[in-house]
């Protein structure tokens, strides 16, 4: 009796090795895009930090740790770009190559391409949620901790033992010897320049303390020379101290201990507020915006062999912002209570979710004619 052979897509071996093939070819390109926008971002962040430390908010070698710190906290906001990114770029590039048609034309159409779509993006939509839940709001405890510390160290602030060193507000101190922790100084010597003044200070010992955000050099047991700092005027005064404070950095905007943004995020679902509730759904939003633009990016990548890949990248890019902006915009609604909270920002996550499903759902379909409608 004849029958009939089966297909070849029916077999179970070629569609494992198709399927590593496009999620390599995602995966490599979204490493790219992600590698890219990274070091943008770190150009915009060291920039950030040396006007810190320019102003005396930040000291000189937590500039590594603040760094790496930020990033962590800023990839919810930069994997979700990169995965779009990449999408659209992998699935352009097969589009181009007529790649893609190959595929459809022996049965693998955009329901199949989820697949290996999701073996990719799966992965970082984890890592999505797991730094804006998680990694995130403990690298902001983290950093924060660091700068406190710091500004209780005398070696951070940049005062070492033995030479002469210009601290943030343009003083030059000198310390014969430092105690083991970094806050306490034996025989000092600080010069500083202020009004057409000169200003010179020794001491026997001093200590370093935080008030009110502004790290304060106190000096024991010294003597205090002020006077011009040019012409014949002989306006000079001595005075002998107990105890002297100097203010080597005023204080920094700090952030309150009660800012929700450093809370964990279990904290946040006990809390009713309305700053709780809103950094609660800006933590909750970026892996469900994230979804929404994986499945946008499979119809926006569809073109022709001939036809630019950049508008759909520039459309992409524009639905990103947009996105963003309205999570953003969203979120202050919440803090401020022009929007219940009850209500979040699933007026927002919902309907882009349901457009990328109906995109997805409707790729690769051909329209029928009018006259049959």
């Amino acid at each position: 009796m004849w029958m009939r052979k089966p297909p070849i897509l029916s077999h179970p071996g070629p569609m494992p090795k198709l399927d590593r093939y496009l999620s390599s070819e995602i995966a490599r390109a979204v490493l790219a895009a992600l590698v890219v926008l990274c070091m943008v971002s770190l150009g915009g962040l060291v920039a950030d930090l040396i006007g810190e430390m320019a102003r005396g908010k930040l000291a000189p070698p937590l500039l590594l740790s603040q760094l790496g710190l930020r990033m962590v906290r800023y990839l919810p906001i930069i994997l979700p770009l990169a995965l779009l990114l990449g999408l659209l770029l992998a699935l352009g590039r097969l589009y181009r190559d007529s790649e893609m048609y190959v595929l459809t034309a022996v049965g693998v159409g955009p329901g199949r391409l989820l697949r290996p779509v999701l073996l990719v993006a799966l992965p970082v939509l984890a890592v999505i949620a797991l730094s804006s839940l998680w990694l995130g709001p403990l690298a902001d405890r983290t950093a924060r901790a660091m700068v406190a510390e710091a500004n209780r160290n005398l070696l951070a602030a940049g005062l070492e033992p033995g030479r002469f060193s210009v601290l943030g507000n343009g003083s030059v101190a000198y310390a014969d010897a430092l105690s083991p922790d970094g806050t306490r100084l034996q025989r000092v010597f600080l010069y500083r320049e202020r009004d057409g003044r000169m200003d010179v200070v020794t001491a026997r010992s001093g200590q370093l303390y935080r008030d009110r955000g502004a790290r304060v050099l106190a000096l024991e047991d010294g003597f205090r020379v002020e006077g011009p700092l040019a012409g014949a005027v002989l306006d000079y005064r001595l005075m002998r101290y107990r105890r002297s404070e100097n203010v080597l950095q005023p204080g920094a905007e700090e952030r309150p201990s009660e800012d929700p943004a450093f809370w964990p995020t279990t904290r946040l679902f006990r809390d009713a507020s309305r700053a709780a509730r809103a950094e609660l759904h800006w933590r909750i939003a970026p892996p469900i915006l994230s979804l929404a633009f994986v499945l946008l990016a499979v119809p926006l990548a569809r073109s022709s062999p001939r036809q630019a890949r950049y508008g759909a990248m520039l459309l992409a890019f524009l639905a990103y912002m947009v996105g963003v902006f309205l999570m953003m915009l969203g979120t202050q609604w919440i803090a401020e209570g022009r929007m219940p909270a009850a209500l979040g920002l699933w007026w927002l996550l919902l309907p882009m979710l349901a457009l990328g499903a109906v995109l997805y759902a409707r790729d690769g379909r051909v329209a029928r004619p009018w006259w049959r409608r």
